[in-house]
């Protein structure tokens, strides 16, 4: 399983019955929370994801919409009586935050919270089967974007073939990261011909609140799943701008560059009653678009 639920899908302030950002990821084995916006742990509860069941939480900047409900759901998940690890990543100045508020409440958490400050580009989380990438993007203060990667598995070996060449089972681990064979004879039997290539690793692509950056298309080339904020509609783009957020076309613009498998939008101004319009927009450039909608699961 590799899905994505919306938990929140509007920007700065909470209305029109949208929340701000936050979303989770789930698959197998793990679950992550992306971004952490005020009313996260409700709307955790209202769609039945387990707290206990998340042990990532990646919060791409220090903007109130993206985490003023980390607070709450770390103190929760203590008074729950979690005692297993949970990871945190997010700007170096998020640590201080969560320490000030602790301290001044007399907060001890339960469980081992262990915090990753997002400095570099680069991987920043493996748990065997999901890499995790942070890379930057552009906007008011520090903000990251994050890449998650199903890790591919090893070539699969044809046994009929193998058995036709003899080569033996016990070199069958070789084959599986590539190798040739080499028989007594010293003939090459080429791995191609005795293995098939795994299927690709299913890929996930978060751009946080970032101004239109086509050196983005290039940090989340080819995912199957890219997540962009659309803040306003395409004839806002000077207030875009201004605010360093994006457009409809924009991000949509990015999902083409990028080759996409498919976008999903949000992160939409409170100014907008109706987001029917910013599906109809992007849909324009990029004809696999969906709305981030609250509740909806979407799967890879």
């Amino acid at each position: 399983m590799f899905s994505l639920t919306i938990l929140g899908c509007n920007s700065a302030i909470p209305s029109h019955g949208r929340n701000p950002t936050a979303q989770v990821l789930q698959t197998t084995d793990n679950c992550f929370l992306i971004d952490c916006g005020e009313g996260t742990q409700l709307q955790l509860s209202r769609f039945k994801i387990k707290k206990s069941k998340i042990n990532h939480i990646f919060i791409s900047h220090l903007h109130g919409d993206h985490y003023f409900g980390l607070i709450g759901l770390l103190s929760s998940m203590s008074l729950l009586s979690r005692t297993s690890d949970l990871h945190l990543f997010g700007p170096a100045k998020l640590i201080d935050i969560i320490n000030m508020q602790f301290a001044v409440a007399d907060v001890v958490l339960n469980y081992p919270l262990h915090f990753h400050a997002l400095n570099d580009e680069g991987e920043i989380a493996n748990t065997g089967k999901i890499s995790v990438e942070c890379f930057k993007v552009s906007h008011r203060i520090d903000c990251w974007g994050f890449l998650f990667r199903e890790i591919k598995h090893p070539r699969g070996v044809l046994p009929e073939e193998a058995k036709r060449f003899d080569i033996p089972a016990a070199y069958f681990l070789e084959l599986q990261k590539g190798k040739d064979y080499i028989n007594k004879k010293g003939t090459i039997i080429s791995n191609e011909s005795v293995t098939q290539a795994a299927k690709k690793g299913k890929s996930y692509a978060y751009c946080a609140d970032t101004i239109y950056l086509e050196s983005l298309a290039e940090k989340v080339k080819g995912v199957d799943l890219l997540y962009h904020e659309t803040t306003y509609l395409k004839n806002q783009e000077e207030k875009a701008l201004s605010r360093y957020h994006s457009t409809t076309t924009q991000a949509a613009n990015i999902a083409k560059l990028a080759n996409a498998g498919r976008l999903i939008i949000g992160h939409f101004s409170s100014k907008y009653d109706d987001v029917a319009p910013f599906l109809n927009e992007a849909m324009e450039v990029f004809e696999n678009t969906v709305l981030a909608e609250e509740g909806t699961c979407y799967f890879l």
